[in-house]
């Protein structure tokens, strides 16, 4: 609650004519006023625990009191002042459309603005349902879901929780990547912060841009490796929207504490560098200092704006970049890339999960990659930090169960001198292979595992080869969109007679084949960072450590059941997530706080229960 000093001086900053500074120094004095009423945000409140006292982690502040509130007490929709009238209805944190009751719309002014009908959540979720299955076109229904993220937040997120195997592969793969290759042409409004060569200098005044001062979590690109479409430049921006939209459905961030943003320092994709409908920079891509010297300030920026604590999660860099950033700031920052530590723990997970339902042990396995760049490399290196951990053997003995090929064969010792630098540790002897059929023949691997963003690459001989090795073939086919999946789910089935245990990084639809339906996995990073950071937020953590990854791992594999096992499934069902980001915070939590990387003390009893009450609810609240 608010005081009648701190609604005054609401008032008396913004009947001076606006703008941010203004903005914060009022949000400053309400904060103020409500911290000395007992709300209060910071460190000393998260200790206390987030049921009725903070938010997630106490790192958004929740000056208004809302998520310290039960669902059925009252809270005032503050924004800059009470909201009320079409400002209300324009505000996407407050609105409630038709759902607004009789008392809110005399006491907000809202009579006459909307129809008479009064529809509950419920009703309206529905209705928006039925209208999204009209679309026959999977970038309509986008399009139409970013709407009304925009106009009304908590609905956007009651349907993307409630219908999550459906609306999934809507707000994230396959069809962000379409969204990505057409921003230019379907952008409305800012989603979140453009950053460009133009602004160097500049970076620490354009975070204080953003209307939100409390943010947790930043999903960062540079567009230049969009899931397996390239370049993308400026219009990667709907892979950090997409990605934020799922830290807050399935690990119950508030969505004021996420922030999107890309950093554009040009683009090699000619046609974009054509098209007069593009937002970004015209001109080829900054190399070198130049873009080290803007990230630099960038880093550090985000670090000065937000603090110690935010997490700061790279997104579809280049290979070259994206090992470079993540090694130069995980030992300054929170920082994680997703594409090299998510993929490898969630696929991590699911190797754990297939071997518990064909039995085996992890050290027993023989593995084959295609693609060798931050994905391939990254799931290689977790599974023998893995193995590592089991048989407490070196990581370097480990290493030599793993074997890649790139575009130029197996990765050999032969060709050492002329690998880039995360390639060489997975050079082992052995003579020059130039095809993955004949890596195939003369490794004889148990897991073969595509991340190659090359589509069709897993060809009928290569999963025929790996049938007649194997009575159980591990295949995963991880590349993204489905377009360039290694091969599809009904030819991994098809072509083992239904002998695959087959995850794929889109989803595809379920299998007959002979009579027995199988439903094919999804290995899709969701499963893991919503719930990683959810893990490193409650636990106040200010470093990401590998060992946070292996606990993730272990705890997603722990809840895949034998009736998944049954229907060919080694991951659980999309429709638990939040449970299982949870579970999974916990775990991450628990290791954060046995490696002395939390900062948030004491640890609380249940960490479980903990993460759960920590989680944004997107249900309506009552207005006064």
């Amino acid at each position: 609650m608010i005081s009648l000093r701190g609604r005054h001086l609401l008032r008396l900053v913004f009947g001076c004519g606006g703008g941010w500074r203004r903005r914060r120094a009022a949000e400053s004095a309400a904060s103020s006023s409500a911290a000395a009423m007992g709300g209060g945000g910071g460190d000393s409140a998260v200790s206390a625990g987030c049921n009725g006292k903070a938010g997630p982690g106490g790192g958004t502040g929740d000056a208004y009191g809302e998520d310290r509130a039960t669902e059925d007490q009252l809270i005032t929709p503050w924004t800059v002042s009470v909201a009320s009238g079409y400002n209300l209805l324009r505000d996407p944190h407050h609105n409630k459309g038709s759902a607004f009751n009789e008392k809110e719309r005399d006491a907000h002014y809202l009579r006459g603005l909307l129809p008479p009908a009064i529809l509950s959540q419920e009703l309206q979720e529905k209705r928006l349902m039925h209208t999204l299955r009209q679309y026959e076109v999977p970038l309509q229904r986008y399009m139409a879901l970013m709407d009304l993220q925009e106009r009304n937040e908590k609905l956007f997120y009651k349907l993307l929780i409630d219908h999550v195997e459906e609306l999934l592969p809507v707000v994230y793969t396959p069809t962000v990547g379409e969204a990505c290759q057409k921003y230019g042409s379907i952008y409305r409004r800012p989603q979140g912060l453009f950053i460009s060569l133009k602004d160097k200098g500049k970076i620490l005044e354009i975070l204080k841009n953003w209307p939100e001062r409390n943010i947790q979590v930043i999903v960062v690109t540079d567009g230049e490796r969009i899931l397996g479409l390239g370049d993308l430049g400026c219009q990667g921006m709907g892979i950090p929207v997409g990605k934020l939209s799922l830290y807050t459905a399935l690990g119950g961030l508030r969505p004021s504490a996420c922030l999107p943003i890309t950093i554009d320092v040009g683009t090699n994709n000619e046609e974009l560098l054509k098209d007069e409908f593009y937002i970004g920079l015209r001109h080829k891509r900054a190399t070198g200092q130049e873009y080290a010297e803007l990230l630099d300030e960038f880093m550090y920026a985000v670090k000065q704006n937000y603090g110690e604590k935010v997490l700061v999660q790279f997104e579809d860099f280049g290979n070259h970049n994206a090992f470079e950033l993540l090694a130069k700031y995980r030992h300054t920052h929170l920082a994680f890339n997703d594409d090299i530590q998510g993929t490898a723990s969630v696929v991590l997970a699911g190797l754990i999960s297939a071997l518990r339902a064909i039995g085996g042990k992890l050290a027993e396995q023989k593995f084959l990659f295609l693609g060798a760049g931050e994905a391939g490399t990254g799931i290689a290196e977790l599974i023998a930090l893995e193995m590592s951990k089991q048989t407490k053997a070196p990581v370097v003995e480990t290493r030599k169960k793993i074997w890649l090929v790139d575009s130029k064969g197996l990765i050999v010792r032969s060709r050492l001198e002329s690998l880039q630098h995360f390639k060489k540790p997975w050079a082992h002897e052995h003579e020059p292979v130039k095809t993955l059929l004949d890596a195939v023949k003369a490794i004889k691997p148990t897991v073969l595992i595509g991340s190659s963003g090359m589509g069709k690459t897993f060809t009928k001989e290569v999963v025929e080869a790996m049938a007649s090795l194997n009575e159980k073939p591990i295949i995963l086919a991880l590349s993204n969109p489905t377009s360039q999946s290694e091969c599809t789910a009904e030819e991994a089935y098809t072509w083992t007679q239904g002998k695959a245990i087959f995850a794929s990084g889109s989803p595809f639809d379920p299998v007959n084949y002979n009579g027995k339906t199988y439903v094919p996995g999804q290995a899709n990073n969701a499963y893991i960072f919503p719930g990683f950071g959810l893990g490193l937020i409650i636990s106040g953590a200010i470093r990401v450590d590998d060992d946070m990854l292996l606990a993730a791992s272990e705890a997603l594999a722990a809840q895949a059941t034998p009736e998944n096992f049954k229907k060919g499934l080694i991951y659980p069902p999309f429709s638990n997530i939040r449970k299982i980001s949870a579970r999974i915070a916990a775990s991450v939590a628990a290791k954060a706080y046995e490696l002395g990387l939390a900062s948030h003390l004491p640890r609380p009893d249940d960490l479980v229960k903990y993460a759960e009450s920590c989680m944004y609810s997107p249900v309506y609240r009552n207005y006064r």
